[in-house]
């Protein structure tokens, strides 16, 4: 039987820690701010930014929110994004993802200034921090090295294998992974002989998109098993991209969905914006 990696438990650390740094910010007269701007009401999109208000106000990091209607034009809200440059009250501006389709996403994430870029999705962001030099990092990645850390699993040295290649979460995550000196194989849609490579990861990250796709013919006896997936299941429950009641008897650890890898990417957020002010 695995050990449950509790994202809720790690990412209220996380949170505790930095509202001690942002209070000691506020003794010396400084207010830590991030203004987070949604265009239009797509429902898990909502639940997102509401999470987010919700972790701003523990923490004591003041929030801006700016609703905007679905029907907001691209020039618009590029204006919006560089009011906000330009303010220099505010220390990370967050763009809520997915936007309307009339909108172009890489557009958006460009007109972001890079210091203000605690998504970590701006260009600049992600070729600093693929080089080894400073730039925030992609926020769910950097959610399960920390879950990784903080649960004593070593990564060095190790097989990992990361299910995925998306700019947001299967990139970056193998590139972190590379960094913490693991030895690292990147699988997707196109990949010959999947369950051959997958049952030699020590480490196993799932975020393919795909519920319980990842079942024990897919896993090695012993492995840490990371699932970044979210999902409802024909029940309307919550699921990950693995099929958890499958794998959980033979992996060593593994992340359940919800309450393992979703809280750690809100509070790696929270840190990028204590990051940004730094």
């Amino acid at each position: 039987m695995a050990e449950i990696i509790d994202g809720k438990k790690i990412s209220q650390q996380i949170k505790d820690e930095l509202r001690e740094i942002v209070a000691k910010y506020k003794e010396r007269g400084t207010q830590i701010c991030l203004a987070v701007i949604q265009v239009g009401c797509d429902p898990a999109s909502c639940v997102y930014v509401g999470n987010k208000k919700k972790a701003c106000e523990y923490i004591g990091i003041k929030s801006l929110s700016f609703e905007q209607k679905e029907d907001m034009t691209e020039e618009d809200l590029l204006g919006l994004i560089d009011k906000l440059n330009k303010d220099d009250t505010v220390h990370g501006i967050l763009v809520q993802l997915p936007l309307p389709k009339h909108m172009n996403e890489n557009h958006i994430i460009k007109a972001i200034d890079p210091k203000k870029d605690v998504d970590g999705f701006h260009p600049q962001s992600v070729g600093a921090t693929s080089i080894g030099q400073k730039g925030f990092v992609s926020c769910t990645p950097a959610g399960v090295i920390e879950l990784l850390k903080r649960s004593n699993i070593e990564i060095e040295g190790k097989e990992c294998v990361v299910l995925g290649r998306s700019n947001i979460v299967g990139k970056p995550m193998a590139r972190l992974l590379l960094q913490e000196n693991g030895t690292v194989t990147i699988c997707h849609s196109k990949t010959k002989n999947l369950k051959e490579i997958t049952k030699r990861a020590d480490i196993l990250v799932a975020a393919i998109g795909k519920p319980k796709f990842i079942t024990d013919e897919y896993v090695k006896k012993g492995a840490v098993v990371i699932d970044v997936g979210i999902h409802r299941d024909e029940n309307n429950k919550l699921c990950g991209d693995v099929d958890f009641n499958l794998v959980e008897p033979i992996a060593s650890y593994i992340t359940p969905v919800p309450g393992g890898v979703g809280p750690m990417t809100i509070a790696m957020l929270m840190k990028n914006c204590v990051q940004a002010i730094e």
